[in-house]
């Protein structure tokens, strides 16, 4: 039996959809393999997810896999960026199309013609104001990142839309990005994480001299955390911490709540625009200050704390389960000291209680 025309042409349409569909596939997702020498290396990747993982070998190994419809329009570079070793994927056009960020979003930027946006700005020979767009006319293209870090490497990642994310990496590692989520976990070394727009979320760190995160607008959490310094700032969203041993620990939220488990520092410094402070301490501090501009503040301390205590509030009670040998008292303020008074807490509150709480 032959098939009739109609069957051939049927099938023939589904063959050549088919093939075009994989052809359309291999177009839009093309990876190239780059490696950077070095002890300190950069990359700056516009638009996309950069992965960053532990690798093997002497030199820093970038997996870049180019998707969108437009992929075969963007380049690689790789040299000397202001004399670090750097890898740059550059955009053909000043407006490029990212639709994982959704049809309606949109962030703008004022790069350099080296493809880079953060550094000495007096450097640049020339500007590009470029826009990605969740849909719309432009260029629809972006890279995907995998970077492989050897140990004791310092790498310096830079994105501008998309996601980044680090898990088992033994080394100095500082992640920015204008407006994505960065993750970390599993890291042994220095950390330094700064997000425009954005979450945070940082887990398993050891062996870090210095533990930095700023996220202008976007919630931070730090768990299973160890550095000799840890500073967290967000401009709103709040933080979360726990088992967060540092010796000095300094935390700075404009808007949203603080909250901090089984920490153990010596040297603590909490503030908040507006929203609640819970503090867990295992061991008694040799410095505390907390300040809230709205909000109630909530000191969970051990039973050894010996510490000079001095608490005001604007409105709201003060309450504590420590004994406190009291120098003096004023209207909403408390002044005197638990145990020797070695150490010293001080709390300010413009509106909210302030409570004293017995720990373990």
């Amino acid at each position: 039996m032959r098939p009739s025309p109609g069957f051939l042409g049927s099938r023939s349409t589904l063959v050549t959809a088919s093939m075009l569909a994989v052809v359309a596939m291999s177009a839009g997702a093309q990876t190239d393999r780059r490696t950077l020498a070095g002890a300190v290396v950069g990359i700056h990747n516009l638009v996309g997810r950069v992965t960053v993982e532990p690798g093997s070998g002497p030199d820093v190994v970038i997996e870049v896999t180019r998707r969108g419809a437009d992929a075969r329009r963007l380049d690689i570079e790789t040299g000397d960026v202001r004399g670090v070793n750097s890898l740059r994927v550059m955009f053909p056009d000043d407006d490029i199309v990212y639709p994982e960020i959704g049809r309606w979003s949109n962030s703008d930027f004022t790069i350099g013609r080296d493809g880079t946006w953060n550094g000495d700005r007096s450097m640049w020979n020339s500007r590009r104001r470029i826009r990605v767009r969740g849909s719309g006319r432009g260029t629809e293209a972006w890279a995907d990142l995998r970077v492989m870090v050897p140990t004791g490497k310092r790498v310096e990642i830079n994105v501008g839309v998309g996601e980044a994310s680090s898990r088992g990496v033994e080394g100095d590692l500082s992640i920015d990005v204008a407006s994505a989520r960065i993750t970390v976990s599993g890291h042994k070394g220095s950390l330094r994480l700064d997000t425009g727009s954005g979450s945070v979320d940082i887990r398993d760190v050891t062996g870090a001299d210095e533990l930095v995160a700023d996220a202008g607008s976007g919630h931070i959490t730090l768990f299973n955390a160890s550095a000799r310094r840890i500073s967290i700032e967000s401009g709103s969203g709040g933080f979360e911490g726990d088992n967060v041993t540092a010796e000095d620990l300094d935390v700075e939220v404009g808007s949203g709540g603080v909250r901090i488990d089984r920490s153990t520092a010596q040297r603590v410094r909490l503030e908040t625009g507006s929203g609640s402070m819970a503090l867990g301490l295992r061991n008694s501090p040799r410095t505390l200050d907390v300040e809230s501009g709205s909000g109630g503040v909530t000191l969970t301390l051990p039973t050894n704390l010996d510490a000079d205590i001095d608490v005001e509030t604007g409105s709201g009670g003060i309450t504590s389960d420590f004994p406190v040998q009291v120098d003096r008292v004023e209207r909403r303020r408390l002044h005197g000291r638990v145990g020797r008074g070695d150490g010293r807490i001080r709390v300010e509150t413009g509106s909210g209680s302030v409570r004293l709480r017995r720990g373990a």
